[in-house]
């Protein structure tokens, strides 16, 4: 007999079962050892394409590839059991077409093991979403600042706050949802739009730039860690532990430079006899 973990990892409905109840808690998460320390406390994990600025200094989203999103989508998965674990799309492995989007999304959540995937776009992407929930892919939208779309858009701004581009948002918003988004992020626009789209859609709505009336709320967690030299407006620092790790590194290089570490208590001594 086959014994079973007692922790059950969620998943995309029960993501979707929490509209309009507590709020959800998300961060992204790119490696395994934050994985494992963000793991007990948040609802889902969102593998973001924002890990090609985070970890590799790329100045866009853009030039990520399905292949960098899996190889971390991999780590994140060995270092958390309980959240859901959700992995971006890359740009350029989707908009194509539909069968494009199945075939990169079954691929993500193969070689993942992930419970989700996530695109950028609304009413241009309905018939994706459409698409790829139809043959059991579980997807989160995301309507609102998408940067993926940083060469058309020409600068990571806040949007939505003015009448005509609200309404685009708010239809994009409802057309993702009537598609069968399971749920979607909405990114920098202003906190009434927000605010209505989360009361209008039936899918729970993820603020990061948003409204605090969303169902649920994600943060970059370097961002949110203070590793981040720069950060939007939507951002808070819950902890700035950037200056705690120069102190540590600085510290170190003065012992090994003193010749004070490794002291007799790091080395190994030969055996007796």
């Amino acid at each position: 007999m086959s014994v079973q973990s007692a922790a059950r990892r969620l998943t995309a409905p029960d993501i979707r079962a929490r509209k309009g109840g507590e709020p959800i808690v998300s961060l992204t998460a790119y490696h395994a050892h934050t994985a494992r320390l963000v793991d007990p406390h948040v609802d889902f994990m969102l593998v973001g394409d924002s890990l090609g600025m985070v970890m590799h200094g790329m100045e866009t989203t853009v030039p990520v590839t399905v292949d960098m999103m899996i190889l971390q989508g991999q780590a994140v998965m060995r270092g958390s059991a309980r959240a859901l674990v959700v992995v971006d799309l890359p740009f350029g492995s989707y908009e194509g077409s539909p069968q494009q989007a199945f075939a990169t999304a079954a691929r993500v959540l193969k070689e993942t093991g992930a419970g989700a995937v996530k695109l950028e776009g609304g009413r241009r992407m309905a018939e994706t979403v459409r698409f790829l929930a139809d043959r059991g892919v579980p997807v989160m939208g995301h309507v609102g600042l998408t940067p993926q779309a940083i060469n058309t858009l020409g600068s990571f701004k806040a949007l939505g706050r003015d009448e005509a581009s609200a309404a685009l948002i708010l239809d994009d918003a409802r057309s993702i949802a009537e598609a069968g988004a399971f749920s979607i992020v909405l990114e920098a626009i202003s906190e009434p739009l927000a605010r209505q789209i989360t009361e209008e859609v039936a899918p729970p709505t993820i603020g990061i730039g948003g409204s605090p009336a969303c169902d649920g709320q994600i943060l970059v967690l370097e961002d949110m860690l203070g590793l981040s030299d720069r950060v939007p407006r939507f951002v808070k620092k819950f902890a700035d532990i950037g200056p705690a790790i120069g102190a540590a590194v600085e510290a170190y290089a003065s012992e090994v430079r003193a010749r004070s570490f490794p002291g007799p208590e790091h080395v190994y001594a030969p055996k007796k006899g």
